[in-house]
């Protein structure tokens, strides 16, 4: 039908720019030179313009009306994509276009800024730009509208559906639970000296092995490249073309395995989505919560097990020859050591949820106005304290460890932890689906269980919404106590 082509003309459009403003936004992370930054947040906020204009003119609105009036097939992707393009369209008219550009180009900025800022730990320097991205973001939440809670308009941009009330009483459920069991974990890891495996890990050694074990596990490097950056990431810039990045300390080579296995997991449902549909919501991602299910699933389910280190470690061994002296029991259990860390990116699974509750409290504070943002430092540190019993030694350990408040990505946190359930959960259903998975794991062979994602969860796109989609895939919607019996069993 001719409405619904245009449609589909116009947001392939949108989407090929998208495209080229991620280009430009990964090679800003991975070797833009410092003078450059103003040139290029420049382009990235004329690109962001574009984008919007293409998106959000009358005609758009006019298409969609006569495409929503039509009945289509059973099973028919036209549906999906109308329904998606709807929802997109009436969020981003609602934004003006001197908005959306002023936050590429604060964003853009403020990416070098932090960057600088978290290197000489100078919360200071950071903090005129934090002002400004809360306020464009406070900006964006009243254009989109909210009832109870200004923080659920930017929640909804990445977890359609979350509203803050219903994850606070998750988190207030979940804190608890996680904290009893540090205590206990923490015990059992002291059979292990905490620097066990500590030595020289050369970075060409590191990238090796990291390429194989990416390879292994479904990775495409025809279709994706590894690079290094400040805070790992990964980016899907079209069909055929998923770069993932990571960051090395050359005395533990487990920091950059993780973060590959991480990104690789991201990689893997990028280049799972229908590439015959890139750039339409039937080819997209449905949310960041699912979608860090899977980079949490093949990180901690998979790449944190025994099993897997019982198949690798000859492979370790052949690239860091110094892991010879250990056994591969003893190599799992010190990747999997429990210990609370300041640092976010490399804290345990038991751990982990905490400092996601930190962000997630301090931004709605935020975000609501009743916190500013020159008392971050000081509600952070008093929190962490709380929570994990430690007292943030300086600002890089502490609020400026993250990049994502430098991106405006305001309203992200809690999707991580959504993840963690996710990933419990899905993998519980992959073995029951799979009765042999442990033992094609413990093989170093994972083909099923990606043919199983790719099947359940990468090929739905935006189909449906998160909760659908999971009970779907597992029957039942996200719950809690699938990860915390998964944690019982694997650190107690």
């Amino acid at each position: 039908m001719k409405q619904y082509q245009s449609l589909r003309a116009r947001f392939r459009k949108a989407a090929l720019l998208r495209s080229t403003e991620g280009v430009l936004g990964w090679d800003q992370e991975t070797g833009l030179p410092p003078r450059a930054v103003e040139w290029r947040a420049e382009q990235m906020s004329y690109l962001s313009g574009l984008v919007h204009q293409l998106s959000t003119a009358p005609e758009v609105g006019e298409w969609l009306a006569i495409c929503e009036g039509t009945e289509w097939p059973e099973g028919a992707v036209e549906p999906v994509n109308v329904r998606g393009w709807r929802r997109d369209y009436d969020r981003e008219t609602k934004l003006p276009a001197a908005l959306v550009e002023e936050f590429s180009l604060t964003t853009s900025q403020g990416m070098h800024v932090w960057a600088e800022a978290r290197r000489t730990s100078d919360f200071a320097a950071f903090r005129p730009v934090l002002e400004k991205l809360v306020r464009l973001c406070q900006e964006k939440a009243d254009h989109f509208g909210w009832t109870t809670c200004r923080y659920d308009a930017l929640m909804e941009i990445y977890e359609p559906g979350a509203r803050s009330e219903k994850i606070g009483q998750l988190f207030a459920r979940l804190g608890p639970e996680v904290s009893a069991l540090i205590g206990p974990a923490m015990e059992k890891a002291q059979a292990l000296p905490a620097n066990l495996l500590a030595g020289h890990y050369p970075v060409a050694a590191q990238q090796a092995f990291n390429r194989e074990v990416a390879e292994a596990i479904g990775f495409d490097f025809t279709a994706g490249r590894i690079d290094t950056t400040t805070h790992p990431f990964c980016t899907g810039l079209g069909p055929g073309d998923t770069r993932l990045t990571t960051r090395y300390d050359e005395g533990d080579f487990l920091s950059s395995l993780y973060g590959v296995l991480h990104e690789a997991g991201h990689g893997l449902y990028d280049q799972g989505l229908r590439a015959d549909e890139w750039g339409m919501p039937a080819g997209d991602a449905v949310s960041l919560g699912i979608h860090e299910s899977q980079s949490r699933l093949w990180e901690n389910h998979i790449g944190g097990s025994d099993a897997f280190w019982r198949h690798w470690y000859p492979r370790a061994c052949h690239h860091f020859p110094e892991l010879k002296q250990f056994t591969p029991e003893q190599v799992a259990a010190s990747a999997r050591r429990v210990a609370p860390s300041f640092i976010r990116v490399e804290a345990d699974e038991v751990t982990y949820d905490l400092h996601i509750i930190l962000r997630f409290e301090l931004e709605r504070a935020l975000i609501n106005g009743d916190l500013a943002v020159k008392d971050v430092p000081e509600a952070w540190n008093a929190r962490f304290k709380e929570l994990l019993g430690l007292t943030v030694p300086d600002h890089a350990r502490g609020c400026l460890q993250d990049i994502h408040w430098s991106m405006g990505s305001l309203g992200y946190f809690c999707t991580y932890t959504l993840g963690n359930l996710n990933a419990s959960q899905l993998m519980r259903a992959a073995h029951r689906a799979h009765p042999g998975l442990e033992r094609e794991l413990a093989a170093g062979s994972y083909t099923n269980l990606l043919s199983w994602l790719r099947t359940n969860i990468h090929k739905a796109g935006r189909t449906c919404d998160p909760p659908e989609l999971m009970q779907r895939a597992t029957g039942e919607t996200t719950q809690p106590h699938y990860h915390l019996e998964y944690l019982r069993a694997k650190f107690l």
